[in-house]
This record gives structure tokens, C-alpha cells and sequence, in this order.
């Protein structure tokens, strides 16, 4: 179900999930779920891969 990617491609399925950027923090960002309204924060880390978990716990935080 999760599969690996890295934080560009998770930036692009959060906004066509319909999330969008709240806040930039120094290292993470505020993303809020438009359908709703729950947040979580998504780390700034470009090309690297998001860990499995760290996904798991992303999609589930903000309830996709």
C-alpha cells in the first residue's frame, strides 16, 4: 500500500489528494487536508526517500 517515494513525489500526491502547504517551518511544513481539516507536519527533504513509516504516519495523520 505504501510505496517508496521520495518527499517531491509526496508533495505532489498530498495536493492532488487536495492537502495543502500551510506553513514553512525551518525544517518541516504544516500541510492541512482541505477535506478535513486535519494537519500534519511533512519534512523538507527534497530528493531523499521518505521512510515507510514516516508515510504510514503522514497519510494516516491527515486521514487518507
Amino acid at each position: 500500500m505504501y510505496c517508496n517515494m521520495k518527499y517531491n513525489e509526496l508533495y505532489k500526491k498530498l495536493r492532488k489528494a487536495g492537502c495543502f502547504l500551510l506553513h514553512h517551518g525551518a525544517r518541516h511544513d504544516l500541510w492541512e487536508n482541505s477535506k478535513n481539516g486535519k494537519r500534519t507536519r511533512v519534512g523538507r527533504h527534497g530528493t531523499e526517500e521518505v521512510p515507510t513509516g514516516t508515510l504510514k504516519s503522514i497519510y494516516q495523520e491527515l486521514g487518507l
